[in-house]
């Protein structure tokens, strides 16, 4: 009896490891297998899909055509109001006092218009002052000799030469059929072509320059009252 305990644990012992050599297998009927579906088939080398070419789509490129027209430049003639003056770069005025016509130069970069005189002299009258010149009246008559009152004084600058100071007097100018009564500055000098130069205080707001014509307006017409 004492050897029956060992029995029964080589007993065991052989089962156990009976178990582990025999392989885990589950006993299926040819019924109970489950069909294979096409789907999970693996593929033959000869029976792999083709292969498809794979073409990405260019970018969409816009090209702008861009025109350059070019033109020719057109001289058109632009009417100018009636109420003002075509002036050219030379034209005609007479000077009152005094009716002395006189070649004039337009100058339009002048803020004043300035008269060329002789033998100025300034003097005194009832207290003001004025100053007496003679003014050149063609080439066959006699200078005509005019006092005026002075209203004030300017510096004028000039190229090459020391600023001057200049009396400024009321004087009429008429070119054309417009008079209009304006501040002159008087000078003495003899080394210009134009005895007068009119400046903007006369062409403001009156006249429109045409550099490219002369004496556009003809001779000058007095008015009425002057004659």
């Amino acid at each position: 009896m004492r050897f029956l305990p060992l029995i029964t644990i080589l007993l065991a012992v052989q089962l156990v490891a009976g178990c582990e050599f025999q392989p885990h297998m589950k006993s299926t009927s040819p019924a109970e297998e489950p069909a294979e579906s096409p789907s999970e088939t693996p593929l033959g080398a000869d029976q792999c899909p083709p292969v498809e070419t794979v073409v990405c789509a260019e970018p969409e490129v816009k090209v702008v055509e861009r025109v350059i027209e070019r033109k020719f430049e057109k001289v058109v003639e632009v009417p100018v109001a009636k109420d003002k003056l075509v002036l050219g770069s030379e034209e005609l005025f007479t000077v009152e006092p005094g009716g002395v016509r006189l070649l004039a130069l337009i100058d339009t970069g002048a803020a004043t218009c300035s008269l060329s005189v002789e033998e100025m002299k300034p003097f005194e009258r009832d207290g003001s002052d004025w100053v007496r010149f003679r003014l050149p009246n063609g080439d066959d008559a006699e200078p005509v000799t005019i006092e005026l009152p002075i209203a004030r004084h300017v510096r004028v600058a000039r190229p090459g030469f020391e600023r001057q100071r200049r009396p400024v007097v009321a004087m009429s100018l008429t070119v054309g059929e417009v008079t209009h009564m304006v501040e002159v500055n008087l000078v003495e000098r003899g080394d210009f072509d134009f005895p007068l130069l009119v400046g903007r205080n006369f062409l403001k707001d009156a006249a429109v320059v045409d550099v490219s014509r002369k004496q556009v307006q003809g001779k000058p017409q007095l008015p009425s009252f002057s004659k």
